[in-house]
């Protein structure tokens, strides 16, 4: 049966920081040209990845604040139309394109900011400064995000479990204090927060006229290190002195024989369950402020957790727990209304997580990366799709389609069977074909697959944490001639937009 929150599509997968721009990571400015050639080469979908701060290791998967947006996306082009910054004040120095420098890309870009945000609260004639004021007045989270990172600056960076005990137990007197002390730094985060949302906006508009969806993504875990941790304790698994009783991982599977050590604070789903999962209604409707559906990353772990002790040398110590199953969707319906949310049920996936993503009403997700591992019965090879699902060639988690071929020769044989005679050179488009030709409402392919592209366009290697995030789309290469065969493919499937 046809999802209508879900209408034949196909999208591409790419992350703002991933396109091409003049400052060492790509930022809002260069969407614009990315959104006009989508619309050009018959896509009606734009997949990106989370758009928080990122944390460890540029990770977007293990933000410092949950609903804040990440303000190193902002384009100083943008600041400048908006008379917060100057031409002749933006002098980049020179920045690789192949790969985004995030440290050069921060250390050239943050000052600027500042700059325009500080301009834009000092200066009361401001145009825009209204609409900041109001901003403050009525995002709370920002002000209380803001305040989480001047305590952390100001205490060198230690996480909030070292902070003295007033500041770690938010005690009101020393809260405001705080807030009168650490005022400016307040104030600029909240600004920047307001000029990422104004852009975004702009974003959205754009993608509205070309007829592109955004799908967004949400990270099932925080960091621990977080302002939501440090706002609401009580919602995690945590002792009196904020350190994690459990952490979360996953346990071994294809992406890692050891299973995966994430290390983030676990839930407390009882008590979610009081607050009538609020916490999670709110991070939510802010992410749909930004995108048109969500994809919900690990949704296993609302069946059953993998539960790690923390001083557990790998995530083979991890054990399951029982996970809030479907009483956290129907709240969030109740909440929220429908719910355009898309399940990553990837990894280990048993009987429970299947009936909660079907119960709970929630598309799931086809990787043709795993096809061809197994026999004729693999879930994810073409003739077991289903219509409510989005199909991927890979996600940014795999391999790229060339880099899994070459790694992959012990299942060429299987591939060929079921695709027809593929090599390095045709592999990439054959397998975009294969998506597009699903039963899956949704086909997306990540844009190193469209160009195909080997394993030095990988973007993220789990288990890994140096080396990631960090691919970028070479400067030209989403040319005319592939959107041309793009759209002819498009069309064949009744995909076009």
């Amino acid at each position: 049966m046809a999802n209508p929150l879900f209408p034949r599509a196909a999208g591409v997968l790419l992350h703002p920081t991933s396109l091409p721009g003049p400052h060492g990571a790509g930022d809002l400015g260069g969407v614009p040209a990315l959104l006009d050639w989508l619309a050009s080469a018959g896509f009606s979908v734009w997949q990106i990845l989370p758009l928080v701060p990122p944390g460890a290791a540029h990770s977007p998967y293990a933000s410092p604040s949950a609903l804040s947006g990440n303000a190193a996306l902002i384009a100083l082009s943008g600041l400048v139309a908006d008379g917060l910054l100057r031409k002749e004040e933006i002098v980049a120095p020179p920045l690789p394109e192949d790969r985004a420098d995030f440290a050069a890309s921060q250390a050239f870009k943050e000052p600027l900011l500042r700059l325009a945000a500080d301009r834009l609260v000092h200066d009361r004639q401001h145009p825009l400064r209204p609409g900041y004021v109001q901003y403050y007045h009525q995002q709370q989270w920002a002000v209380d995000a803001g305040l989480f990172q001047a305590i952390r600056a100001q205490h060198g960076h230690t996480a909030w479990w070292h902070w003295p005990q007033p500041l770690r137990t938010r005690e009101p007197a020393a809260i405001e204090r705080a807030l009168d002390e650490l005022t400016d730094d307040v104030q600029r985060y909240v600004a920047l927060q307001y000029l990422f949302d104004r852009q975004w906006q702009w974003v959205r508009d754009h993608a509205q006229h070309r007829g592109i969806r955004i799908i967004g993504d949400v990270p099932i875990y925080v960091d621990g290190d977080s302002v939501d941790t440090w706002c609401q304790p009580h919602l995690f698994q945590l002792d009196a002195n904020g350190q994690p009783k459990k952490v979360a991982g996953v346990p071994p599977d294809y992406f890692a024989e050891k299973g995966q050590f994430w290390g983030n604070p676990l839930y407390d789903w009882t008590a979610m369950a009081r607050d009538r999962y609020r916490w999670w209604a709110a991070r939510l409707r802010r992410t749909l402020v930004h995108v048109d559906a969500v994809r919900i990353d690990h949704f296993r772990g609302f069946a059953a957790y993998w539960a790690i002790p923390q001083d557990a040398p790998d995530a083979t110590y991890g054990a399951w727990q029982r996970g809030p199953g479907l009483p956290l969707f129907t709240a969030l319906r109740r909440e929220l209304g429908e719910l355009p949310l898309i399940a990553e049920d990837l990894g280990v996936v048993d009987d429970a997580v299947v009936n909660l993503r079907v119960k709970s009403g929630l598309p799931g997700m086809k990787v043709l990366q795993f096809a061809f591992g197994d026999n004729a019965k693999n879930p994810f090879l073409p003739h077991h799709h289903e219509t409510d699902s989005v199909v991927y060639t890979g996600t940014h988690d795999n391999d790229t389609t060339l880099g899994w071929w070459r790694a992959s020769a012990d299942q060429h044989g299987k591939v060929q069977r079921y695709l027809g005679p593929v090599d390095d050179s045709t592999i990439a488009a054959r397998l975009v074909e294969t998506a597009f030709a699903s039963v899956a409402h949704t086909a997306v392919v990540p844009a190193q697959d469209l160009l195909g592209l080997d394993s030095e366009a990988r973007m993220n290697v789990p288990g890994v944490t140096e080396g990631n995030w960090a691919w970028r789309l070479p400067p030209g290469a989403l040319s005319e001639q592939l959107a041309y065969r793009l759209r002819e493919l498009a069309a064949t499937y009744d995909r076009s937009r």
